[in-house]
């Protein structure tokens, strides 16, 4: 039997004012989740999850063509400079980091991620990969673009809110 198409179960509903939608209240909860999997991954490896969002951060830009920077790691994680500085320092002593300068302006510093850092990051984050494959397996195709759409709006949507709390244009 098919539900009706205006259940609140489906999300087509709006949810009563003052209420969250139910698909907030799953965002949450896989938010934290997350938080939790990265805790246990990251301790497991004597490293905090700004350690593992420093990383995360370097290997995005590095994926986008840009360069990661200090600058760019304090912005990007609202960190003093002097946290930034203990942050970069502990991510080169063990060995996941290393500092670089090319290009013109020879001062700066250029991040890179290092192949141990990608072989312990593939370490800590294939149980979690496995698990989100399986898990995925049982939607179409169809199904799958529609949750990437919904996520990035999501996405978008936490970053605007972000900016408008901080203040930033």
């Amino acid at each position: 039997m098919a539900k009706k198409p205006d259940s609140p179960s489906d999300g087509a509903t709006p949810p009563a004012p003052g209420r969250q939608h139910p698909l907030v209240r799953r965002l949450q909860e896989f938010t934290l989740e997350a938080n939790r999997y990265v805790d246990s991954a990251g301790g497991r490896n004597d490293m905090h999850r700004t350690d593992l969002n420093a990383l995360a951060a370097v290997m995005r830009h590095t994926a986008n063509g840009d360069v990661g920077t200090p600058g760019t790691l304090r912005r990007e994680l609202n960190l003093s400079s002097p946290a930034t500085t203990a942050l970069v320092d502990r991510l080169c002593g063990s060995g996941h980091l290393v500092r670089v300068r090319e290009g013109q302006d020879r001062r700066q510093v250029q991040l890179r991620m290092t192949d141990k850092a990608y072989r312990d990051g593939s370490a800590m984050f294939l149980p979690l990969a496995r698990h989100m494959d399986s898990a995925m397996a049982g939607f179409t195709a169809q199904e799958l673009e529609t949750a990437a759409r919904f996520m990035d709006a999501m996405i978008a949507a936490t970053v605007a809110a972000s900016q408008e709390a901080s203040g930033t244009p």
